[in-house]
């Protein structure tokens, strides 16, 4: 068993299949040893806004489990999340009312993922927005960038 994955064993976390696209784009591109990730949300495809119809605690799990959807592409592309050198950079898209100020605290739910399945290499930039309107009206949605073994 790999280090990564044994990690989400002890996290009492089981990687799904990799969902696919929601619309004409790949999974994932490969270029020089960066693997860009496409736009993931939580699964189970919950609606609605936070600071309307969700709180912060429920759009940290909402990351937590856009974090997991981004893990399982990882998985399926590289057979192996130990490929994984490190997580480089992440984009976050919080679906929320104009009065909501708490998206770095959502978007700790996926950088804290992140940390625990992968140590140190789960250390990364990220940038997070409000969004008037995100697709099938999702909480949220990620953007990640990794380096990886080719």
């Amino acid at each position: 068993m790999s280090s990564v994955e044994a990690r989400l064993e002890a996290l009492k976390i089981t990687l799904p299949a990799a969902s696919d696209p929601a619309a004409k784009y790949a999974n994932y591109v490969i270029v020089n040893g960066l693997m860009f990730v496409s736009g993931k949300g939580p699964r189970g495809n919950p609606k609605g806004k936070l600071g309307q119809d969700f709180t912060t605690a429920e759009g940290y799990e909402f990351a937590r489990q856009a974090g997991i959807e981004v893990l399982a592409v990882l998985k399926s592309a590289l057979g192996s999340l130990d490929r994984v050198k490190r997580a480089v950079k992440v984009q976050g898209f919080v679906n929320a009312t104009a009065e909501f100020e708490e998206h770095h605290k959502v978007f700790n739910g996926f950088s804290d993922l992140l940390m625990e399945v992968f140590e140190d290499k789960g250390s990364h930039a990220r940038s997070v927005f409000g969004a008037v309107s995100v697709r099938e009206n999702l909480p949220i949605i990620v953007d990640s960038i990794f380096e990886v073994e080719e």
